[in-house]
């Protein structure tokens, strides 16, 4: 049976206010983004330990460091090397928090992907470098501003790669995103099913416009009651996490869920956050374990 987590930037840069949210919801785990204004890239060593105290005290874990890894142009030499730096610091915060999950992605879209993709491969090389021994996996995710919008370019890069500590981010409301629109559940999920070792879970409805827009966990237009059941008939034992994405009293912009955290992010996320850890509470309920 899989285990639960939410997204700490969702509820609040307040990692406390996050943690008692997740408690009162009997959640398993936090997964770490930004805290008070600051991300993985930029966590100190004294950061990082007084966040671990906290998380631990209240009894959970953290699923996965949600790093920004690899969003960034993939021509741009100086990106790339911070990237790395950065990524330097998320091994070192996994090792801290006990986690053997961080984020990654295939780089700022960069025209068709079929143009890119032996590259993707050859700059992913540094990071398996550096991944061994840690037993740390880097899990990447499809997302519309990346090379990879879908699961099944996903899986493309993911198969070209051919690394066991390079696996798939499987997050079914990000197809709804897409430009590339590709059906999450069942379609998407067979495609990265053989790859995958982290779920989050947002969801979301097209306007007028065919622009997705995030709403309410279960509300939207992907089957969760389908891909949950599967995750459990699978044998699926990692974390699914929720990761709101969806506001009440506004609507987050491109920029911003383009590069989610922050203050800015985090405004307005408490209440969206507690309404779909009720509508995924009452989903479970329905679905035969």
């Amino acid at each position: 049976m899989f285990k639960t987590s939410v997204i700490t930037d969702e509820i609040s840069q307040d990692l406390q206010i996050a943690i008692e949210l997740a408690k009162r919801f009997s959640l398993d785990a936090v997964e770490i983004r930004s805290v008070y204004d600051k991300g993985p890239f930029e966590f100190i060593t004294e950061d990082l330990h007084s966040m671990n105290k906290q998380i631990k005290d209240a009894g959970l874990k953290v699923s996965a460091i949600s790093a920004p890894f690899y969003k960034c142009d993939m021509n741009n030499e100086e990106e790339v090397a911070a990237h790395l730096v950065g990524l330097e610091n998320c091994i070192k915060a996994a090792k801290i928090f006990d986690t053997n999950m961080i984020r990654g992605f295939a780089f700022w879209t960069n025209g068709k992907l079929d143009d890119c993709i032996d590259k993707i491969v050859e700059l992913y090389q540094k990071p398996i470098e550096m991944l061994k021994d840690t037993g740390i996996t880097l899990v990447l995710e499809s997302d519309p501003s990346v090379n990879t919008t879908n699961a099944f370019e996903l899986s493309k890069v993911l198969d070209a790669i051919n690394h066991p500590q390079v696996k798939a981010l499987w997050d079914p409301g990000n197809n709804i995103y897409s430009p590339n629109f590709e059906t999450p559940y069942p379609d998407g999920y067979q495609y990265i099913k053989p790859h995958m070792a982290h779920v989050h879970l947002k969801d979301a409805v097209l306007d007028e416009e065919n622009n997705a827009i995030g709403c309410c966990f279960g509300a939207g237009l992907v089957d969760f009651k389908g891909q949950l059941q599967s995750l459990i008939d699978d044998g699926y034992d990692g974390y699914v996490v929720m990761e709101t994405h969806y506001r009440i009293v506004s609507v987050l912009s491109k920029e911003i869920l383009e590069r989610p955290g922050g203050s800015a992010f985090s405004a307005d996320g408490y209440e969206p956050t507690v309404r779909c850890l009720q509508s995924f509470e009452e989903m479970m309920r329905d679905i035969k374990k």
